[in-house]
């Protein structure tokens, strides 16, 4: 453990920061594989899953999750997956 105060405080914001950034990784994956699923299974949900799921990847975009052009890639792909299923 850091004796010095603020490298105390960077522990704790770091611990922090991993957390969060966590849950919204975790939320992310959660709602591509849901899309991918329903792509898989040419549900009729698919597009509104889609949606749902975009809408998380642009959240973790700009809470600096994911770098831009990442969010651009999956939303790429996942569009590409839901239109070719329909």
């Amino acid at each position: 453990m850091a004796n010095i105060k603020s490298a105390q405080k960077r522990i704790r914001v770091a611990a922090k920061r991993q957390a969060q950034n966590k849950h919204v990784k975790s939320t992310t994956k959660t709602a591509v594989k849901k899309v991918v699923a329903a792509a898989g299974a040419k549900a009729p949900d698919a597009k509104a899953l889609l949606i749902k799921a975009i809408a998380t990847i642009d959240k973790a975009a700009s809470k600096g999750v994911f770098h831009k052009n990442t969010a651009a890639r999956k939303k790429s792909r996942l569009t590409k997956l839901v239109n070719k299923s329909l």
